[in-house]
């Protein structure tokens, strides 16, 4: 391949050329979000920043950056190779895109952060709007009971018109975007997943009908190029676009050290609505949830708590369905949810708590389960889900 010049890559259109400069400004070396943003100002666009002399530049950032601007980032032509592919490698009924920060369809929510990305790649019904959002947020390894109510939040907020954020990861989020994702309305985007990889791959691997469902109703984004593969890294940082995308975070199980609590700190300092869904004082996944609520979270029992502290929804109301999924067939299944309470127990104590015999607790478990009232657990436990 001939040399390319420093503000335009060989054949690019002139609409490549454009993100070209955004994504060579993200990609440089030693200059981080807020500089470049800087340097927006200062210039008024990345191709202008490019043909400033070393001194000019100096004015503004330092000599060491100055020098890093005015060289081509080892990886660009390989970048900007990779994303024009990708462009040109859509999937049937999926529209994908790049947005710069200055692109009308860039979201506005998201220019209003500290550090928001120069360049994000989109995929998904990009036509679809996203104006009202709720992140939710969790534990990846998640109680059956935090997944259940992770997918009935994300189900009825979807139902009333908001649009469920989350980060496509295993456990909560994968409920959540399933929840929105049910009987989604038509003409609005249902979910945003946000990923921490480029948008060639699919992480975890085992999401790849997950994704494939979000592209198709909603919306699947990232700062990061194609070719990104998944590092650790990645995943904080993209808690804040999370955050940016929503009006209100709601955390549903979480550890005291988990991305979920830096997503609700992400949105804290954004000035953004902060929930979370009390549960056990004995569960290591309800501490999370009970720290922030100690520092001010608006504790959560229905979407309607939610509903409540955002102005778009101030007057929304939504009809929960309590009936079970399927009637119960014998009162020896109603002495099984009794016995169980709200925590989990084994076989051994449900039959001291209820005197059934083996085979009557047996079978009353496995209908309840099929009638979708109780899950099966590690450890041979079992636990009621409330709706």
């Amino acid at each position: 391949m001939q040399a390319l010049s420093l503000t335009e890559p060989v054949n690019a259109t002139t609409e490549d050329a454009i993100w070209h400069d955004w994504l060579r400004l993200q990609m440089t070396p030693m200059v981080g979000l807020q500089t470049q943003h800087k340097l927006i100002t200062a210039f008024g666009s990345p191709s202008a920043v490019f043909t400033q002399t070393a001194s000019v530049l100096h004015s503004y950032v330092s000599e060491e950056q100055a020098q890093s601007l005015l060289r081509i980032p080892d990886e660009w032509h390989a970048v900007c190779a990779r994303t024009r592919q990708w462009l040109e490698q859509s999937l049937p009924g999926v529209e994908q895109a790049v947005w710069t920060w200055d692109h009308p369809m860039y979201p506005s929510s998201l220019r209003d952060i500290d550090d928001p990305p120069l360049v994000l790649f989109a995929q998904g019904q990009l036509h679809l709007p996203c104006l009202h959002a709720v992140a939710i947020v969790g534990s990846r390894n998640p109680t059956p009971q935090g997944a259940h109510n992770a997918k009935r939040f994300a189900h009825q907020l979807q139902q009333i018109g908001c649009c469920v954020v989350s980060g496509l990861a295993m456990g909560i989020d994968a409920a959540a975007h399933m929840g929105a994702l049910e009987r989604s309305l038509p003409d609005q985007c249902a979910t945003v997943a946000v990923v921490g990889t480029g948008l060639d791959q699919v992480y975890p691997r085992q999401h790849h009908v997950l994704a494939r469902q979000v592209a198709l109703h909603g919306w699947l984004l990232s700062e990061l190029p194609p070719g990104t593969p998944p590092l650790p890294h990645h995943f904080p940082r993209r808690n804040r676009l999370i955050a940016g995308l929503s009006q209100g975070v709601l955390v549903v199980e979480a550890a005291l050290k988990s991305g979920s609590l830096i997503t609700a700190d992400m949105a804290l300092a954004q000035g953004k609505e902060v929930f979370a869904i009390p549960g056990s004082i004995h569960s290591v996944l309800s501490r999370g949830c009970h720290l922030l609520l100690r520092q001010g979270a608006k504790l959560v029992e229905s979407v309607q708590d939610v509903l409540e502290e955002l102005p778009m929804f101030s007057h929304a109301s939504i009809q929960i369905d309590n009936k079970p999924t399927l009637p119960l067939k014998d009162v020896h299944q109603q002495i099984l949810l009794d016995a169980l309470g709200h925590e989990p127990h084994n076989l051994e104590v449900l039959l001291i708590r209820t005197g059934l015999s083996l085979e009557a607790a047996m079978m009353g478990i496995q209908e309840l389960s099929d009638a979708g009232k109780i899950a099966v657990m590690p450890g041979g436990l079992y636990q009621q889900l409330c709706d």
